[in-house]
């Protein structure tokens, strides 16, 4: 998919806050540090679209960003360790689940993974919900860059295993530094987007 154009549309706290419209919404979850900011900017690229950091919990709100006028990808709050009082925790969970619940317009959700690690439980919770729910997902798994292809490829079996994909599920592997994974989903967002 060739990017023309990315605009920064609006933060919002909540399902009430979110902009009016008929465009497709491709959301973005994961837990905090996963690379949410990182995996969105190299996706467009556009470097500093979405503030990147290196302390977890940088994406508070949920933000909305409009591709080529036709659809917008979803940054949501990371969950997981962010270092933020309890009551913000539970806040940002019910503003996500009202949105991934609620939101008519929500067509897909890439889920972001750390290759490095093991899927947390609530990675586990949070794609087991969404396939309850019937949304469907994309799965990345981040940070390839950081291991060698066989790493990458042991660990992408562990995901797999430790999600119990199905093997016509795909899970793309994604580097925000090489570019890695961005064409093919693209092309998986494309499909969705335009069918």
């Amino acid at each position: 998919m060739k990017i023309v154009t990315v605009d920064f549309i609006k933060s919002a706290t909540g399902l009430k806050d979110c902009p009016a419209g008929e465009f497709v919404e491709i959301a973005l979850a994961g837990r905090s540090n996963v690379g949410k900011s990182s995996f969105l900017n190299k996706m467009v690229n556009r470097k500093g679209l979405a503030r990147t950091s290196n302390t977890p919990g940088r994406t508070r709100l949920i933000n909305f960003f409009l591709i080529n006028n036709a659809f917008y990808l979803v940054d949501l709050p990371g969950y997981g360790y962010a270092r933020v009082p309890e009551k913000m925790k539970l806040e940002w969970g019910k503003s996500i689940q009202e949105y991934l619940e609620r939101r008519e317009r929500l067509a897909a959700v890439v889920v972001l993974l750390d290759i490095r690690h093991r899927p947390t439980v609530l990675d586990i919770n949070l794609y087991k919900w969404l396939e309850a729910k019937r949304i469907p997902v994309i799965l990345a798994a981040t940070k390839t860059d950081k291991l060698s292809k066989s790493q990458a490829a042991t660990q992408a079996g562990l995901l797999r295993r430790t999600l119990e994909l199905d093997a016509g599920i795909p899970l793309v592997l994604f580097s925000a530094k090489t570019g890695q994974g961005r064409d093919e989903l693209w092309e998986i967002i494309n499909g969705i987007v335009s069918p």
